[in-house]
């Protein structure tokens, strides 16, 4: 260990391996952190190749801090979605209240908005140069060794056998891969985390239900909608189409009220069913309804990167066990109604990553002290989630009718900014509420890598690695994306 927080090493005694299950946002962004600490990174990944589509997803607070501190700000900046405007239609598609997307979107300061599959590759490009990247593959077990014959199992390594392992660490086997021995596991990999599964026990046991599910995907941009979000609202279900700067797709995202529903997160057409039904008799006479609402639905069987989940919180006494620890939505899942998830991921990657850099003792002392300082974030987070959920569909058309007048009000109205300062302060006490260490890095910054998709310095991905697809380009198959779940949370009620 360096006086400066970060691991040493020599020709020796070669750097901590770390294993990361996941190549969404959290995965890649404790990669790079672990590699400016000294660690050797190896990011594993299910799908065959980085997943470049999904949804808006918002940059707040704390996460802005850590961007800035990786030095993506910038690049986050260039890729904004630059949403101008939301509004809310009737039946007939009239809009009949817009807002600015400052309101709309609850944004103050440097908050920004970004595509999750711009995120992702702007992560993997500052860290495939560096980092072992291996797509299609998937762990299937974890066997934890303390070293028979080493008293201290605390430390990050000890004396190692003539295939350079450790006596401790995680021997892990593969889908298709060969066994190896790593020094640490991260579960990155999402609400359905296959690591938390192998390691702490089946998901039914961590999940709160918050009664509602969402879906998202992509859609022929029929309605010209140009950097602005269309809101349609029934009883019990909340309709948006929308489109973002530089994408000539719009997405689509529909969300209804329901308790836990029986289905395989795995199978698309089971999902799609749930969907048809919730939204069959919307738009369809003699039932009221936007009439866009059927065709959303034939987009969503038609889309390549469907998304549906419901809307759920991760709770765990503990996010470590041994030499095996969680991160993002594995751990704490906030749901999408939070609009937190991939700043939470950006953030918990940082602390983790100084923690492990910063505990000379070993793993325990590091993972204890990173859920001290995310306990709080993430409870301020789950309970505004809960809350959110709550207020994004209403019960009544009389409902829904009062909203609509108030909305087409506020622009009017002399204490409008008073309004959009109470809004704008709910969400910004979620994005805050975690205070940064600062967990000095001397490893020099990666150099990105060049668009011709050649790493400089001989970046490694195997099993199917490839450069990410152009922008807008929809993600591989139907399973989505890790943490690709579209952001809500501050978008008014409809």
């Amino acid at each position: 260990m360096s006086g400066t927080g970060t691991v040493s090493s020599s020709p020796r005694t070669k750097p901590p391996t770390v294993l990361i299950s996941g190549a969404s946002i959290a995965g890649p962004a404790l990669a790079y952190w672990l590699h400016r600490h000294g660690f050797a990174v190896t990011v594993v990944e299910r799908a065959p190749a980085l997943r470049t589509g999904g949804y808006k997803v918002d940059i707040r607070g704390a996460a802005i801090e850590v961007a800035e501190r990786m030095g993506i700000l910038g690049d986050i900046q260039r890729a904004s979605t630059d949403m101008r405007s939301g509004a809310y239609v009737n039946d007939d598609g009239k809009r009949i209240a817009t807002l600015p997307a400052a309101i709309f979107s609850a944004r103050v300061g440097r908050d920004d908005e970004i595509m999750r599959g711009d995120l992702a590759r702007i992560l993997y490009e500052r860290t495939r140069a560096d980092v072992e990247y291996v797509f299609g593959d998937s762990i299937t077990s974890l066997t934890e060794r303390s070293g028979e014959h080493h008293q201290d199992h605390r430390e990050y390594q000890d004396h190692r056998d003539r295939e350079g392992r450790g006596a401790c660490g995680v021997d892990v086997t593969f889908e298709r891969g060969a066994p190896r021995r790593f020094d640490l596991v991260v579960g990155a990999d999402g609400l359905h985390s296959n690591v938390r599964l192998l390691a702490f026990g089946p998901e039914e046991q961590f999940v709160r239900h918050l009664g509602a599910y969402i879906s998202a995907f992509s859609l022929p941009n029929e309605l010209g909608l140009d950097r602005e979000e269309l809101y349609h609202a029934v009883p019990g279900r909340l309709v948006c189409a929308y489109s973002s700067a530089g994408d000539p797709a719009a997405k689509g995202m529909l969300t209804f009220r329901s308790p836990r529903l029986a289905y395989d997160h795995r199978k698309p057409e089971q999902q799609l069913a749930l969907l048809d039904a919730a939204f069959k008799d919307v738009g369809v006479a003699p039932s009221e309804g936007w009439t866009q609402v059927p065709r959303l639905l034939e987009a969503a069987r038609a889309a390549d990167d469907f998304y549906f989940d419901g809307m759920q919180l991760i709770e765990m006494d503990r996010w470590s066990r041994g030499r095996v620890v969680l991160l993002g939505d594995a751990a704490h899942c906030s749901s999408p109604a939070s609009g937190q998830g991939s700043g939470m991921a950006l953030v918990g990657a940082y602390v983790l990553a100084g923690e492990l850099a910063a505990a000379g003792r070993g793993p325990e002392e590091a993972f204890a002290r990173y859920e001290e300082e995310m306990r709080g974030y993430v409870a301020v987070n789950h309970a505004q989630a809960a809350t959110f959920v709550k207020e994004m569909t209403a019960d009544t058309r009389r409902q829904i009718r009062f909203r609509h007048l108030m909305m087409r009000m506020l622009p009017h109205v002399p204490w409008k900014n008073l309004v959009a300062k109470k809004i704008a302060e709910d969400v910004q006490r979620g994005a805050n509420a975690i205070t940064l260490k600062d967990h000095p890095v001397p490893v020099p910054v990666p150099v990105p890598v060049p668009a011709d998709g050649h790493a400089a310095g001989g970046g490694r991905a195997r099993g199917g690695g490839r450069a990410p697809a152009p922008r807008g380009a929809p993600a591989t198959g139907h399973a989505p994306a890790t943490g690709s779940a579209p952001a809500t949370g501050g978008a008014p009620a409809a």
